[in-house]
């Protein structure tokens, strides 16, 4: 019997439009419906292979026994065992298979037949099973990243994967499949969406020796997050910009290199980054969760097809800030961060804050994350550097920040269609038009891992990690291209010939540290999480028998430790349970410093220790020198014999005119007195704080300054309130600072309620 996928063919909704057929490489020749006659009426498809296809496959599939789900929405995923309905399709039972729910289409009747009775397809090995994502999970990105396997794996074969999409939302895409895995990128609609994976070899044929065609479904549900702040994204362009970027003259007369073409690829490496990014929270055990780009609703660009066709669809917006600096200015090489003799290397920073800054005039306490790609970037080959680009993300209170040039976005992908071209693309970097980029960069498809991948750093930086021992914030980025390829292409950074299949363990990733930082992020929170205790903040005390108490009200996330010497964390200690949520991690922890040092190698043990302290809620605690705090110093004996300890301080002391100061209040004296009021002297920050006791004595911790007066804060003596703690915001100096009391009341800040940190 002939092959159904040989005896029907179907074009692209835009090739019927135009009445001429279109042939693009990585396209599928099928595609499914919901098999509703009139929508097909309406399209004028003379394809009825789809909606045949969906009335004779069962309902739902697993995707593997081997895959666990990563839903973090139990409620609603235990009524979503089953695939959706789709429309005009007929109930049929499930086949059962304790092992798989995988069915070949090999051997079908053609359409005219359907009117006699259909056989169950029967079980085949040879079926795509996808290994990363469970059928029925739930995912919160547009653009899924999934790993699997076709055949038997001990008898590898190569061919091709078809990603048809749910009702046809978007178009077919097509995959390789090396030696039995494939990697591959669908585009998921909000809601259920039910995916089939075809497979096709030229190895196998059927006994009339035409190919045939081995597939599977697996059911997807995205929801899309709306109440977490978004990613911002944005090209920044000089006003007497001629709005191009670099690029050989092979490119240019293929794509162009105009802006809109740089919006679309930027946009492609955008959703890269997402589908890298919960794929690597997954693996992690946090889920697929992951931040959100700001949408609109637009001509789509993520299918070529779309872009020719015009196609709708709601994608991230890429804004177009328009700079008030001319090409001249941004190239000057004394800002430019890669040339030697630059004496402003991050002046550029300070141009892309100040102008996203007056673009979104963020409000007070409004703070925004943005991503942002100067489009002026230009290499000059004269002098050996490139112009207008420097990496870098970072910050304040109001906008955090990543920046990064355009001088490799030639090799970008622009549409999905495009990844796995542009990542085994071993066309040599011509350095007479474009960078070579640190010399890691000497073909396409290194260049994209650098454009693409040192941006992705950036943008680390920007939700607060730092450098790290491996991954994305080191230069684990070199090896991007391993995430969304399974065989790897020749390399001139390495003069080698690519590794033959890459597996998940030979990709990059994020190091264990920043997935942690996401998954406290705000910009990664989940409709799902519980609400986060409004005191974030963290304290160290030092307690009797040389120890140290770290208590948190969010719960204690995990510890970092620094031994002298380290800059960037070899060892950490980790409080989550298995739930990585705030309600299993302990509310105090209880340190010794034989506790940490048993955590370090045997040379690193007898070095002075800085701690950082993470909690749940995001905050952050430094502690320069364990051991001061549980040493004689970190003590002192109290007026009545009591001993008291010192806790760690607060501020850096940069304000002019700062002197060390230490008091010890009345209130600890043998016949202690009863506190009735504060006075809290402050300006811009705090100058000081004046404590006035019944008997009309009062103390002075700091100095009368500022607000002439000062503030005044009475206690309710009738109630026998007393002062429990302070919150402190603090940076160079002390900003601002609030008094807590015992009957749960709050003062208003003094002095600066937005600066320096909690």
């Amino acid at each position: 019997m002939p092959s159904l996928f040989h005896s029907i063919r179907r074009r692209s909704k835009a090739s019927f439009a135009n009445n001429e057929p279109q042939e693009v490489e990585g396209s599928s020749g099928n595609s499914s419906t919901d098999g509703d006659t009139n929508e097909r009426r309406r399209n004028k498809s003379s394809s009825t292979l789809a909606s045949w296809l969906d009335r004779s496959s069962p309902p739902t599939t697993l995707s593997s026994n081997k895959s666990k789900s990563s839903s973090h929405l139990p409620g609603l995923n235990d009524n979503e065992t089953k695939a959706p309905p789709v429309s005009g399709a007929r109930p049929r039972p499930r086949v059962a298979s304790s092992h798989s729910s995988r069915y070949s289409l090999a051997g079908m009747p053609p359409r005219d037949a359907e009117s006699a009775s259909r056989p169950i397809p029967t079980t085949s090995p040879f079926a795509p099973r996808v290994l990363s994502v469970s059928d029925g999970s739930w995912v919160h990105q547009k653009v899924l990243l999934v790993f699997g396997e076709c055949a038997d794996t001990q008898r590898p074969i190569d061919g091709s994967l078809a990603i048809l999409h749910h009702q046809e939302n978007f178009p077919p895409t097509q995959w390789p499949v090396s030696d039995s895995h494939f990697k591959a990128l669908i585009h998921l609609q909000p809601g259920p969406n039910r995916i089939r994976l075809d497979f096709t070899s030229p190895k196998l044929s059927s006994p009339n020796g035409q190919m045939q065609t081995h597939s599977s479904w697996i059911n997807i549900n995205f929801l899309p997050l709306i109440n977490s702040p978004p990613l911002r994204l944005c090209i920044l362009v000089a006003k007497d910009s001629p709005e191009t970027y670099d690029a050989v003259p092979e490119r240019i007369q293929k794509e162009g290199n105009n802006l809109a073409t740089a919006t679309r690829k930027y946009r492609m490496a955008a959703y890269l980054w997402q589908a890298f990014t919960a794929e690597q929270m997954n693996r992690n055990g946090f889920g697929r969760r992951c931040y959100r780009y700001e949408e609109e609703w637009a001509p789509g660009t993520l299918s070529w097809r779309d872009l020719e066709s015009g196609q709708m669809r709601n994608e991230a917006k890429i804004h177009i800030i328009r700079l008030d600096k001319t090409v001249k200015e941004i190239r000057d090489l004394d800002i430019a961060q890669q040339y030697k003799g630059a004496q402003h290397k991050g002046k550029l920073f300070t141009i892309a804050t100040d102008a996203v800054r007056s673009y979104l005039r963020p409000r007070p306490g409004q703070r925004e994350y943005v991503s942002c790609m100067f489009l002026d970037t230009h290499w000059d080959s004269k002098v050996g550097t490139v112009r207008g680009h420097a990496a870098l993300g970072g910050g304040d209170d109001s906008i955090k920040l990543a920046i990064f040039g355009s001088h490799c976005l030639q090799s970008y992908p622009a549409h999905i269609e495009e990844v796995v071209p542009a990542f085994a693309d071993c066309t040599r970097t011509d350095t007479a038009y474009v960078a070579n980029d640190c010399n890691e960069a000497g073909s396409n498809w290194e260049a994209a891992n650098i454009g693409i991948g040192a941006h992705l750093h950036e943008t680390g930086h920007l939700f607060g990690c730092p450098h790290q021992e491996s991954g994305i914030m080191l230069r684990g980025y070199v090896r991007l291209h391993r995430t969304f390829t399974c065989r790897e292409v020749y390399s001139t950074r390495t003069r080698e010939q690519g590794q033959r299949l890459c597996l998940p363990k030979d990709e990059c990733g994020w190091h264990r540290l920043d997935a942690l930082r996401f998954r406290f992020h705000p910009c990664f929170q989940l409709p799902t999480d519980q609400a986060i205790h409004p005191d974030t903040t963290i304290q160290v005390w030092t307690v009797d028998n040389n120890a140290v108490l770290v208590t948190a009200a969010t719960g204690v996330a995990w510890i970092e430790i620094y031994p002298e010497g380290d800059d960037v964390c070899h060892h950490c200690v980790e409080y989550l349970d298995q739930t990585s949520s705030p309600a299993g991690a302990p509310r105090q922890v209880h340190l010794t410093e034989q506790t940490l040092r048993d955590v370090l190698p045997v040379e690193k043990r007898k070095k002075k220790l800085q701690l950082k302290v993470f909690s749940c809620g995001g905050s952050e605690h430094t502690v320069d020198d364990f051991s001061r705090l549980t040493s004689k110093e970190g003590k002192i004996k109290l007026p009545d014999g009591r001993p008291g300890f010192r806790s760690s301080k607060l501020g850096f002391s940069k304000m002019n005119g700062s002197e060390p100061m230490e008091l010890v209040l009345g209130t600890c004296l043998k016949q202690p007195k009863f506190l009735r009021s504060l006075r809290i002297f402050h300006g811009k920050g705090v100058d000081g704080i004046e404590f006035f006791y019944e008997d009309g004595f009062s103390e002075l911790f700091g100095k009368r300054g500022g607000k002439p007066g000062g503030s005044e804060f009475p206690l309710d003596t009738k109630k026998a309130e007393t002062v429990i703690g302070f919150h402190v915001r603090a940076g160079f100096w002390i900003d601002g600072i609030q008094v807590l009391t015992s009957t749960g009341r709050r003062s208003e800040i003094f002095g600066n309620a937005t600066g320096g940190s909690r």
